[in-house]
């Protein structure tokens, strides 16, 4: 990979990760408004219901596969001029905004079904049933506002425009804090405030890209194009893309469903446990992930097969680097972590202790997460997706299988545990199959760079061992003396870390300007 590439792509991941962890700050403050308002009860638990099934087909539909299959074709018809690439964009959005209409308008009228197909645990109280029906009708449209808004963002990311679409989600965070606060007091149900700030927050998000992409000179004019060339080859690369790219997001619904047998309060631990281990991925496993897309798309069309390669192999070691201390903390700090940022209000101290159960188990599977996430675009950006769905298919059916198992002995937590084991086999044969294709070939230095991560992450782990108070005194001191011992753990184990790195040898400068290949 040569210097200007490897400064740009660090650039736009760093970019994409600050504006990235702004969203995710905003984030937690919503969830801690969240748990302090309506902990881990009934109401708690039936929002994040009606919430993960529009959500979970956002990521399915919108930020899953068809950003995966819309950006390769952009790509591609980028180098074909520019009244194609305006068709191809016209085309696209006018058929999507359709097909989602339609699947709207369906989700709202048959809301109540399916929360008997996503959370059965509820048939067998009418209560829970009804008020997750009614805020279902109210959150589903999100599915529509927010799939428009990543169609724009795909379009913005395409075009090295990194930082809008990455800043966007801060709005819907701003929403649901909003609603929780302030209509949340005036309502019957205060619980149903959260679903329309779910409302508000898409359709926000929507109209805040759309100056951007007058910027750049786009100006989307919606037609049905279902025959378009573009649109017919982005379907096809979509529709088995909508299984392959989301399997993760599959694992945690089958999570909820399971879950909803299991007592009140499962839902919700599983969901403020998922919230942390979100924050690692997006902050820097998804903004990767969203950079090296457009690059490799651009590298396989033009047939650079070395620079593809080398885009993996840099893309790879920042996962290490980053991944395996930042899921090592997850674990060691779970109730920490859980402790300073929730249990406040209505969420108890057995609610932290529960949680932090099922993020230690989640922890396992932060690195495969983020490797998901940086492998599955070495197929897509090939307009190969046909690899990463029977992966998927092997990949889930195991999580199936030990979501039973283990749910039989370990509760929530056995459901977290699967679902990290099933990412840890999806990663590895998504590695294994783009070593077999010969469309990554490690370059030379793994063994090295590999001994002295382990060494640096070991001192880490021992630092952190040394410095963190026994789980009493968190319970004890107040909301500020839990923040700042955390953020004091955080420093040194993050101090200790890279002045270990640096001292065996190696120099983060060297994969942000690679001179040599030994790092």
């Amino acid at each position: 990979m040569t210097r200007e590439m490897a400064e740009r792509l660090f650039r736009s991941t760093a970019i994409v990760s600050c504006m990235t962890f702004l969203s995710r700050i905003l984030g937690f403050l919503r969830d801690i408004v969240i748990a302090r308002m309506f902990g881990a009860g009934m109401g708690a638990d039936v929002f994040f219901v009606a919430f993960k099934i529009p959500n979970f087909l956002r990521r399915l539909f919108a930020e899953g596969a068809f950003s995966q299959a819309f950006v390769p074709v952009l790509a591609e018809y980028r180098q074909r001029g520019e009244r194609d690439l305006r068709e191809l964009i016209h085309h696209t959005s006018g058929t999507l905004f359709t097909i989602l209409f339609v699947i709207t308008l369906i989700g709202v009228l048959a809301s109540p079904l399916l929360i008997m197909l996503f959370a059965p645990g509820f048939i067998s109280e009418p209560e829970k049933l009804d008020l997750a029906s009614q805020m279902l009708a109210i959150t589903f449209p999100y599915l529509l506002f927010i799939s428009l808004t990543a169609l724009s963002g795909s379009i913005l990311n395409a075009f090295g425009k990194f930082a809008v679409p990455a800043f966007t989600p801060v709005f819907l965070n701003i929403s649901l804090i909003a609603a929780a606060i302030w209509l949340a007091p005036i309502l019957d149900e205060p619980v149903k405030a959260l679903a329309w700030g779910v409302f508000i927050g898409g359709i926000v998000q929507l109209l805040f890209q759309l100056p951007f992409l007058l910027k750049i000179h786009i100006r989307p004019k919606p037609r049905w194009g279902w025959r378009h060339e573009g649109v017919q080859k982005i379907l096809r690369l979509m529709l088995p893309g909508m299984f392959g790219v989301s399997v993760a997001q599959i694992n945690l619904l089958l999570d909820t469903i399971l879950a909803s047998f299991l007592v009140t309060g499962s839902i919700s631990w599983l969901y403020y446990s998922d919230r942390l281990v979100e924050f690692p991925l997006g902050v820097f496993g998804i903004a990767l992930a969203t950079v090296i897309l457009p690059s490799l798309s651009r590298q396989h069309a033009s047939d650079s097969v070395q620079s593809f390669s080398d885009t993996i192999d840099w893309a790879l070691r920042w996962v290490l680097l980053i991944g395996v201390p930042a899921a090592i903390g997850l674990i060691l700090l779970a109730e920490p972590l859980l402790v300073t940022l929730f249990q406040y209000g209505e969420f108890t101290r057995y609610d932290a202790h529960q949680s932090s159960l099922s993020l230690m188990a989640y922890g396992l599977g932060l690195l495969p997460f983020i490797l998901i996430k940086v492998l599955a675009p070495g197929f897509f950006a090939r307009q190969d997706t046909k690899t990463p769905v029977k992966i998927g298919i092997i990949a889930m059916a195991v999580n199936m299988v030990l979501n039973i198992i283990l749910m039989i002995y370990l509760a929530h937590v056995g459901l977290a545990l699967a679902t990290a084991l099933s990412a840890m086999l999806n990663a590895g044969l998504l590695y294994i199959g783009l070593r077999k294709r010969n469309v990554y070939q490690p370059a030379a230095g793994w063994l090295k760079f590999t001994a002295k991560l382990v060494l640096a992450t070991t001192g880490m782990i021992a630092v952190l061992i040394w410095l963190t108070p026994q789980i009493g005194d968190w319970h004890e001191w107040s909301g500020r003396l839990r923040f700042q011992v955390l953020m004091g753990l955080i420093a040194a184990s993050a101090i200790s870390y890279f002045v270990l790195l640096h001292l065996l040898g190696i120099r983060v400068k060297s994969l942000i300007r690679p001179r040599q290949r030994d790092f």
